[in-house]
């Protein structure tokens, strides 16, 4: 019994309490006056504490009024239940409820003095908020001990500390006032600084799976990646939400942005044990200055905000607040007098090419010639090398097509589990899709794999049960409707971190590949490449003319400039479907959704980490082409502003970067520069001709036969036949036995397609510059397919 060795201490309750004899340790006690009371107070006081009583009831006030360092509870405080019963446990949680709920009671040790304790009343008296049970019967110095052992180590909840103690972060309470202190200081003694809110995409899914701990784990996990990257950021907490908070005094926006990129590549190319389980975690970033904030409430919620545009993107890029943001994450809100006026202007885009690229010139060079200057005699012999240079570097690319480096015989590994994600529009994709997939389950590949349809959808299609019925007979194909999406960059992110294969082929929603592609594709992957891009055929080039003509012409871009391009300047390009990554390399790129051609910016951005790209012109997936010519322009259109997206955007950034090779440097110049100058260039032979015919005194006055003009126009235009050649001699066989396709190739693009094509990027280049981004989905159908030979 917890009976004082001093038994001769006799006297009241009351006299029991006030008599401490030099205590150092204050211990407030809660119970009704009576025999268990008066023992535990003597025990306490002859242990050397001084003791003050609270009543049930009072307990928040007399807290109030003494201050104690530690409680002790009888676990009947009332004295009427019969020990052992549910009465008596039921009576001792609603003390330990009295005392958490007091203010000054959340903090303190609490301990409870059980009559007859019983497992399970244990456990949830701890559970409710005691930090230890102790039996009435026990050693008066075992209790003594148990409450110094508390006061030495206090336990208190980790919402009420500063900092959680195993991780070292502020919980939200205490991190808010970091904020708000940091807010406080004059402006012009902040130097900057930015406050950052780091969600994760997968925290409902792991929650519904795992349950509420993973909220701490994953905000634990994420604290772990911003300290290995050092000290970027000065103070980490955590909301109950499960969100990091991350606050970077001192550091002004540029500098702030480039670490939170590199923490969410970081954090997205990692797998992480949450719940007992490996993971993969998507941050989605929202940050935003300090300049200008005045409450730091305020300022994480408006960071909050901006989390939930990152989540929508799944791209790893940090997002800057933006006050159309707040209540309305899912739509940009744009001023409706350039609402209207984009549109306007890019409909006359075509007459304002022609305005700046013929009228101007030409105005331009007759100026400068009454000036003295023969400012059109110079540019005739630019225009003259241009040519010339485009022609050879088309040479040049089928010749180098010829010694294209062959896949490895075997693979350099055992074959490991593989993913493929086909991204997919549904709308758009209904007619062609159950195709697509029943292509897919055909493969040939020795170990796991797992085909994940990433699709959204704007309402309900009846192919979706057709899908689901597929699923449940074949449970490789996995269905993963993407809420929100937008794009086909979204529905890439949203699987990247819901496949398990070591490495991800990635398509079209329209795409049949080759019995044997994810095999071939390894042959590469475990040979030291991280991507390999594979040849796309066209399947429905008898459909219709336009569909003819981009057959042979994919035929041209796969067989022969792919290779030569990738033999001749060292890297290859991932075309956006048909393309292999290793898992963890396009984690950690992920896919941006504001770039028009996402494939493209996806490989610069790898590449600038070292990433090799293999290119195989073997490795065969059959796709559907655009049978239109308004689709064809619309599909063209996209692609030559994604083009010159990522040439303003990666060009000089490469030309800079020691990651890339002169050989490569020289590559990056031809692909993003020189490309986005020839169809203009090409275009300043019309302002000449009217300059020459100007200053001659007309057009008959001209001397047609020039050499070096005709020797120029001749190599130029045996460009064509060349390029046209090679496709043929490296078709893929069922398009190789149409020889009509290629002359007919050879004809149109010499005197209508190759125009065409430079008409469509001179437009896009005015689209872009007008802010005109709309994506014009290229509409799918089933199409008569070549069959193969």
């Amino acid at each position: 019994m917890l009976t004082s060795h001093h038994a001769n201490h006799q006297g009241s309750p009351t006299a029991l309490l006030d008599d401490a004899t030099d205590p150092t340790t204050h211990v407030l006690v809660v119970g009704a006056p009576g025999p268990r009371l008066e023992r535990l107070t003597r025990t306490l006081r002859a242990t050397g504490h001084a003791v003050t009583h609270a009543p049930p009831g009072e307990v928040d006030r007399r807290m109030g009024h003494a201050h104690p360092d530690a409680v002790v509870a009888l676990d009947d405080p009332y004295g009427y239940a019969a020990p052992g019963t549910a009465a008596d446990h039921e009576t001792g949680l609603e003390v330990i409820r009295e005392v958490r709920t007091a203010p000054a009671g959340r903090a303190l040790p609490l301990l409870m003095v059980t009559a007859t304790p019983e497992p399970a009343d244990v456990v949830d008296m701890l559970r409710q908020g005691a930090d230890d049970c102790i039996p009435e019967a026990s050693d008066p110095v075992e209790l003594s001990a148990r409450i110094e052992a508390k006061l030495r180590r206090v336990p208190v909840p980790v919402e009420s500390l500063l900092r959680d103690p195993r991780t070292g972060l502020y919980s939200q309470p205490h991190f808010l006032d970091e904020l708000d202190r940091e807010l406080q200081r004059p402006e012009a003694a902040r130097h900057g600084g930015v406050l950052a809110v780091v969600g994760v995409a997968e925290m409902a899914a792991l929650e519904a799976r795992l349950g509420p701990r993973v909220r701490r784990e994953v905000a634990e996990r994420l604290a772990g990646v911003a300290e290995r990257l050092g000290s970027f950021c000065d103070r980490l907490g955590r909301d109950d939400d499960g969100h990091l908070l991350m606050l970077l005094p001192g550091v002004d926006e540029e500098t702030a942005h480039r670490a939170l990129t590199k923490f969410a590549a970081t954090v997205a190319g990692t797998r992480f044990i949450v719940a007992d389980e490996n993971v993969r975690l998507t941050p989605a970033i929202g940050w935003l200055p300090l300049t200008g904030c005045a409450d730091g409430t305020q300022a994480t919620a408006q960071a909050l905000d901006a989390v939930q545009e990152a989540l929508r993107h799944r791209d790893l890029r940090p997002v800057r607040y933006a006050p159309w943001m707040r209540g309305t994450p899912h739509r940009h809100r744009r001023p409706p007098l350039g609402a209207l006026i984009r549109p306007a202007l890019s409909a006359l885009s075509p007459v304002l090419a022609l305005l700046l690229g013929v009228a101007v010139p030409f105005v331009l060079y007759q100026q400068a010639y009454t000036l003295g200057w023969d400012l059109g005699s110079a540019m005739y012999w630019v225009v003259v090398g241009g040519l010339v240079l485009s022609a050879l570097l088309i040479v040049l690319e089928c010749l180098f097509s010829l010694d294209a480096t062959a896949r490895p015989a075997e693979p350099g590994a055992p074959y490991p589990p593989a993913s493929a994600v086909i991204a997919a529009y549904l709308p758009n994709e209904a007619a062609t899709i159950v195709d697509t997939v029943e292509s897919f389950l055909r493969l040939d590949y020795p170990n796991e794999l797992e085909i994940v349809l990433a699709y959204n959808t704007p309402h309900p299609l009846p192919v979706e049960d057709t899908l689901r019925e597929i699923a449940v007979r074949d449970p490789r194909l996995v269905l993963l409707p993407v809420a929100g999406s937008t794009s086909k960059a979204q529905n890439i992110n949203a699987a990247v971190t819901r496949v398990r294969g070591e490495f991800v082929g990635i398509f079209d929603a329209d795409h049949h590949p080759a019995p044997t592609a994810f095999k071939d594709a390894w042959h590469w992957l475990s040979n030291g490449h991280d991507v390999v891009q594979g040849h796309c055929v066209i399947r429905n080039g008898e459909s219709s003319r336009v569909a003819e003509l981009v057959a042979v012409e994919f035929e041209a871009i796969y067989a022969v400039s792919h290779p030569g391009r990738t033999r001749l300047y060292g890297f290859g390009v991932f075309g956006g479907s048909n393309g292999f990554w290793r898992t963890d390399l396009l984690a950690r790129t992920r896919m941006h959704g504001s770039m028009l051609t996402e494939d493209i910016d996806s490989t610069l951005r790898a590449l600038g980490e070292g990433a090799r790209f293999a290119v195989d012109r073997t490795l065969i997936s059959r796709e559907l082409a655009p049978t239109t010519l308004k689709a064809l322009w619309n599909q063209r259109s996209r692609w030559a502003q994604g083009w010159l997206q990522v040439s303003l955007k990666h060009l000089w950034r490469g030309l800079a970067s020691p990651v890339f090779t002169a050989r490569q440097k020289l590559g990056l110049f031809v692909l993003l520069g020189w490309r986005e100058v020839q169809p203009w260039l090409t275009l300043q032979i019309l302002p000449i001709l009217l300059y020459s015919a100007w200053k001659a005194g007309g057009f008959t006055h001209l001397d047609w036969a020039v050499p070096v003009c005709v020797l120029a126009v001749l190599f130029t235009l045996a460009a064509g036949p060349v390029q046209a050649l090679f496709a043929w001699r490296l078709a893929v066989p069922e398009l190789r036995s149409r020889r009509r396709w290629f002359w007919s190739y050879f004809l149109v693009s010499t005197v209508f397609y190759s125009h065409f094509k430079n008409m469509v990027a001179r437009q896009a280049h005015l689209k872009e510059a007008l802010g005109d981004r709309q994506w014009r989905v290229t509409p799918r159908a089933a199409a008569k397919a070549v069959a193969p030979r």
